[in-house]
């Protein structure tokens, strides 16, 4: 297994840059487990986030496509949106960071894919059985409810 550091740093000049490289690499692995603490050093306060990871194996059909959230059209940034506070709301409630439940381009790849059945979603990029096993109905919930 693999392990990789990240440091987000609270400070507007890096706390976006610093989740954008963050994102970008938990895109391109497969996520065994994290942990993640809260730092402060008096003069710098920041998260670390400690990755374990495997190297993906499986490419699925929609992996190729990097949207983003500029290409959504307006029925999709509508769902997006009602995922994205989904997801924040079940990871404040669970005390968790928002990416342990799924990461922006998932939610994105969601609404590009518009899946109509749980089958669908676990052919979702950054989706298997496993994460739809935890969260596919409410997944689907949110967007039958728009």
């Amino acid at each position: 297994m693999n392990i990789k550091i990240f440091n987000i740093r609270l400070n507007k000049e890096h706390c976006q840059n610093d989740q954008i490289k963050m994102n970008e690499f938990l895109d391109t692995v497969e996520v065994k487990l994290t942990s993640t603490n809260f730092v402060t050093t008096g003069t710098l306060d920041f998260w670390s986030a400690v990755v374990f990871f495997e190297p993906k194996t499986i490419k699925r059909e929609t992996s190729e496509s990097k949207f983003s959230e500029t290409d959504l059209l307006p029925d999709e940034l509508k769902a997006y949106k009602a995922l994205k506070s989904w997801r924040n709301d079940l990871a404040e409630k669970l005390d968790w960071s928002a990416f342990r439940i799924c990461h922006n381009s998932h939610l994105i790849a969601i609404v590009k894919s518009n899946p109509q059945t749980l089958d669908d979603l676990e052919h979702v990029y950054g989706f298997g059985k496993a994460r739809v096993e935890k969260y596919g109905d409410d997944i689907m919930s949110v967007l039958n409810a728009l």
